[in-house]
């Protein structure tokens, strides 16, 4: 196989979309990215010593998930300061040493903000639970008991148990969505949204290019507590008891938009940046487009199709693509297969034995769909799922649900750089999450040096992405196929682009009809500068890419 850069003409359209429309964005999670202080953990040295490897795959922007002074009980999604850096991850020094050569490398840099919940540490929290009368008293959501002593609503926990924690000091309930020692804020309150919108100008005016708004859908509750209907889910069939409800009254309140108005309002004032919503849930759609819609809200919505899909198959990519048609006034879609969250798509959609093929197909099907590419770290090695033993285990949702769920930590193993070196060159110390000795031989240098790798194929297929105006911007038009195959083309400009993947598990004989003009296919999983007319049959797990040319 070759990874080298195809060699065909091709139609370079200008056009004048924002930097961020059809960009390719890679996650980092820092605590497993690179250790440069000898304690175990991943730290913002370690991101500016890792730029260039990121660079190198021609990536547009690098996402960093938080780094924010926290006690870690939910690795710092529990924010004990908004404008604080957390020791173990290093300075504000270091942090604008990330932009400066972020930047200097040509790429942007986005956060996490997290506006849902703090830590039960933040200052905010400390003096909102002191009484019912203080300047933040209603700063969270408090609630009192019912008659008979019990939780104000019905309402579940996303790790498990009520939403509700008995508080001494105020006599009352305090909501959390996820573990206890996360508070919800009550956005609801003006006050709360202007000392929020008042982070996003503080990390703005720090230079970064744009916020990942993090469980946004839960920053708002029914002000009335009233109780979630079932869902008709048995306990027999899921892993906790958050899945048994229908969560209409603790999350997504229609005001939620109202705010997004506020936040886009502040970035109104900072040109050239990006929001993208996280969006989770079973039936996610209406809150993504609602939080996207026109050009009053956010910029795309993070989508969880995929994430958490079992399998994949063509009727999966198909029911994603046209959910996105494209209509007035629609935001703009994000597409991701793995990240810190969830497991690794490789090990969720094939076995030990394809692995490898499947790395490099789902990589060009990623990077062809309408809309941004997030690439979580290790997909461009192939990572496939860490194995961590129960007695290693750190993520506080997998212990409680274990042997229920996967939890994340397998999604969350250090990230190998050096092969022959202990912890994989991850760190010179017993790292704080046990990395999996089979990624080893998985780890940059082994691929660096080796042509047919998975990290130079994701180089050279980003690399001719980058010459495919079609393929970043362009419109999706879906074809007819058989059940098995998920086909469409992509244009812009009069540049037109064929995109065809069997994502099932036999041979079918297939061609598309009533193509605009000839098709010369100019990339594959098997090679990036194929040069070969369109196939009249598709092996299973297999695609290419082909460009059109209208008839003279």
């Amino acid at each position: 196989m070759s990874v080298n850069q195809a060699s065909h003409p091709v139609n370079l359209a200008t056009h004048d979309a924002p930097w961020w429309r059809g960009a390719v964005i890679y996650q980092i999670y820092p605590r497993s990215f690179r250790d440069t202080s000898g304690d175990g953990i991943g730290d913002l040295k370690g991101i500016v010593e890792g730029l260039d490897h990121i660079a190198s795959l021609g990536v547009d922007a690098v996402w960093i998930s938080p780094f924010f002074t926290s006690p870690m009980k939910d690795f710092g999604y529990d924010v004990a300061d908004y404008r604080g850096i957390d020791p173990s991850f290093g300075t504000f020094a270091d942090f604008d040493r990330i932009i400066e050569k972020a930047h200097g490398l040509d790429l942007k840099i986005i956060i996490d903000q997290v506006y849902s919940h703090t830590s039960d540490e933040h200052a905010w929290f400390q003096e909102s639970r002191q009484d019912r009368t203080n300047p933040k008293a209603d700063w969270y959501v408090w609630a009192d008991p019912k008659p008979d002593g019990s939780p104000p609503s019905n309402w579940q926990s996303v790790f498990g148990g009520s939403s509700w924690q008995w508080d001494g000091p105020r006599k009352q309930y305090y909501l959390h969505n996820f573990l206890v020692s996360q508070p919800d804020l009550n956005v609801h309150n003006a006050e709360v949204q202007d000392a929020l919108l008042d982070v996003a100008r503080f990390w703005l005016d720090r230079g970064v290019d744009g916020f990942r708004l993090d469980a946004l859908n839960f920053a708002m509750h029914d002000p009335q507590f009233r109780d979630n209907p079932p869902s008709g889910r048995d306990m027999l069939k899921v892993t906790r008891p958050f899945d048994m409800q229908i969560h209409v009254h603790s999350q997504s309140h229609p005001d939620i938009p109202k705010f997004l108005e506020r936040i886009r309002a502040v970035f109104d004032d900072y040109p050239d940046k990006f929001t993208v919503a996280e969006v989770g849930g079973p039936a996610p759609l209406a809150e993504m487009k609602a939080f996207t819609e026109g050009s009053g809200r956010l910029n795309s919505a993070y989508n969880f199709d995929f994430l958490y899909a079992d399998r994949l198959d063509a009727k999966l990519v198909r029911q994603c693509l046209e959910q996105w048609p494209a209509q007035q006034g629609e935001g703009w879609p994000s597409w991701a297969f793995s990240n810190h969250d969830a497991p690794r798509a490789v090990s969720r959609w094939t076995g030990p034995d394809t692995r490898e093929a499947m790395s490099r197909l789902l990589a060009m099907l990623l990077t062809s769909l309408r809309g941004n590419a997030f690439i979580y770290q290790g997909e461009e090695l192939g990572l496939p799922q860490g194995e961590v033993a129960f007695e290693d285990l750190q993520d506080p949702e997998a212990i409680t649900n274990w042997p229920h769920t996967l939890g994340r930590d397998g999604a969350r193993t250090p990230f190998p750089w050096m092969s022959k070196l202990p912890f994989a060159g991850f760190s010179d110390s017993a790292a704080w999450l046990k990395p999996d000795p089979a990624h080893a031989k998985l780890a940059v240098d082994v691929q660096q040096t080796d042509p047919k790798s998975q990290l130079n194929f994701t180089r050279a297929l980003l690399a001719l992405r980058k010459t495919l105006p079609a393929l970043i911007t362009g419109s999706l038009e879906l074809l007819d196929t058989p059940d098995d195959i998920v086909a469409f083309i992509r244009e812009t400009n009069g540049a037109r682009m064929l995109c065809a993947y069997n994502l099932g598990t036999d041979t079918v004989d297939w061609q598309p009809d009533m193509l605009p003009g000839t098709a010369r296919i100019i990339a594959t999983p098997e090679n990036l500068a194929e040069d070969a007319p369109l196939p009249t049959a598709l092996p299973p797990k297999s695609g290419y890419w082909a460009v059109l040319e209208a008839h003279s």
